[in-house]
């Protein structure tokens, strides 16, 4: 039976799609033919199938990279996470281009926290009077990475497009307790690009994960940037290339995705 013969397809993906019709369902889930992009990286150069990429990327949120967020709030500098503001912007139009997926995993609590142990509670208000999760902040006067709050919204530098998918998360990993692994398996995404803040918190747990369950990682070396010390994003960086991934420049990221898609850089 030829394909012209199935009524509807159903699934998110070439790669993860069933055929149908009232008499056969056709379940071998052909793949296109892969796209090939070449990235320099380190400690290898790698090469990736565009059909089977996305780029995650965590926490862009006002609370973490606003002067009037919630981090500005408790004493951090927040130059640290705004510096991966401008190549993220650089990026994301290029990889748009050559049709990878964009996904947004942004931290956005239950209004009533319910899901939120004491324990993680206890990491941002260890006192009992502090300004924690779901509290008010005084300079915005919206709740702490609350889901559809000021605070949780991705900075104004960063445009979602119409196609990109969202995924709220509630842990340190972007892949607990959520549904962000389906997601990108029912998209038949294979290999994740890695950006966003906290480099050595956020981003690096949700790449560990990640290889945990079988992706192909990389992190965007400049794209994934930290409040907190050098150390930590050195410390990072040797781990992914030592037990996680790779490491890659957003330039060239790009480069390889430009080039895929017949653009210029």
């Amino acid at each position: 039976m030829k394909d012209t013969d199935y009524n509807a397809s159903l699934g998110h993906a070439p790669a993860t799609a069933w055929h149908v019709n009232a008499q056969q369902v056709d379940m071998t889930r052909t793949p296109p033919p892969p796209r090939r992009v070449a990235i320099q990286a380190e400690p290898q150069h790698i090469v990736v199938d565009a059909n089977k990429t996305a780029i995650v990327v965590i926490d862009m949120q006002n609370d973490f990279c606003h002067p009037d967020g919630w981090l500005a709030h408790i004493g951090v500098d927040v130059s640290g996470p705004r510096q991966a503001i401008e190549p993220l912007a650089d990026l994301l139009p290029v990889l748009r281009t050559a049709e990878v997926p964009v996904v947004w995993v942004n931290w956005g609590n239950r209004l009533d926290r319910r899901n939120i142990s004491a324990a993680l509670l206890h990491v941002y208000n260890p006192d009992g009077q502090s300004v924690g999760l779901g509290d008010a902040v005084p300079a915005s006067g919206a709740p702490v990475l609350e889901r559809d709050s000021w605070g949780a919204a991705t900075v104004d530098e960063l445009v979602a497009a119409p196609g990109d998918i969202h995924v709220d998360k509630y842990r340190m990993s972007g892949f607990w307790d959520n549904e962000l692994d389906s997601v990108l398996k029912n998209a038949g995404i294979t290999t994740l690009l890695f950006a966003g803040v906290n480099s050595d918190q956020c981003v690096l747990h949700t790449l560990a994960d990640a290889n945990f369950l079988g992706y192909d990682c990389v992190l965007v070396d400049d794209c994934a940037t930290t409040a907190s010390p050098e150390f930590c994003r050195e410390a990072t960086r040797y781990n992914v290339k030592q037990i996680f991934g790779f490491v890659a420049h957003s330039a060239d990221v790009r480069a390889g995705f430009a080039q895929s898609s017949g653009e210029s850089q």
